[in-house]
């Protein structure tokens, strides 16, 4: 099978946020790829990924980075997949990250979601993905009816601690 989401990162230190991204489609069964190139580092080799994305069948591109984050928007303004943006928590907290990727010019958008946000951004291009591919629907929407199942359980738990519960 040939990968249809590009998860790319602007270092393999951004890898322990990333792979929360991969671990989501392992999970759903969407092939994927995994490359580690820097907008500031390695332009041409940026540039050339995101040209030729389409044409290798690449339906979505989920860029993490940090601190300039600028991977994100140089990637999206060589291709026309979407792009997911990913800041990684660096210098200040993530924000400086997250306010490189949301402030792109007109033209150039890319999706971002929060600070070390991996899963949130495999999720929403599994989303994407899922608009054209019913068994990619199915996947999705099974994950989406367990998330209510954890919160219940938790909640359940929570009525079994009696130590600091309100009693009437």
């Amino acid at each position: 099978m040939f990968p249809v989401i590009s998860i790319i990162m602007g270092s393999t230190s951004d890898l322990p946020v990333m792979e929360k991204a991969m671990k989501f489609l392992e999970d759903m069964e969407i092939p994927f790829e995994v490359n580690a190139l820097s907008a500031h580092r390695t332009p041409a080799a940026v540039e050339q990924f995101a040209s030729n994305a389409r044409s290798r069948g690449i339906k979505v591109i989920i860029a993490g980075a940090g601190m300039a984050a600028a991977l994100p928007g140089v990637i999206a303004a060589s291709t026309t997949v979407p792009v997911i943006g990913v800041p990684i928590k660096g210098m200040l907290d993530g924000l400086d990250a997250m306010l490189s990727i949301i402030q792109m010019p007109p033209g150039i958008p890319v999706a971002t979601v929060g600070v070390n946000g991996a899963q949130n951004a495999a999720i929403l291009a599994t989303e994407m993905l899922a608009l054209s591919d019913e068994t990619i629907a199915t996947k999705l929407q099974n994950y989406k009816s367990t998330l209510g199942e954890k919160i219940e359980k938790a909640n359940a738990q929570l009525s079994e601690i009696t130590t600091y519960r309100y009693k009437v």
